[in-house]
């Protein structure tokens, strides 16, 4: 009988993370302590990014269509909402040089 090259099908495998229910409602949302504070900050993909703003790190447009980041504290004094209402759009590259 000859052999055959498909590959076969396995049972879930131990070595496959489990999947993170929260991280799948946030969004990814982490924790980052700087510097400056605790800050929340969430990636945002190229498909998510439907509007231009300008980054607080080089005062440049991150253009709709283009990865970035999202950042707001996580450590405010004037509650979550404010903190929340507060956040920022920055570059990748600006937010790990920057703040």
């Amino acid at each position: 009988m000859p052999r055959s090259n498909r590959p076969r099908r396995r049972g879930p495998a131990d070595d496959e993370p489990e999947l993170d229910l929260d991280r799948i409602l946030t969004g990814g949302r982490r924790v980052e302590h700087r510097r400056s504070g605790s800050w929340n900050v969430q990636s945002v993909s190229p498909a998510q990014a439907v509007k231009d703003y300008i980054c607080p790190g080089c005062s440049l447009p991150v253009v709709a269509g283009t990865g970035h980041i999202v950042a707001w504290r996580a450590d405010g004094l004037m509650g979550e909402a404010s903190d929340l209402a507060a956040r920022r759009h920055w570059h990748s590259h600006c937010w790990k040089i920057g703040n």
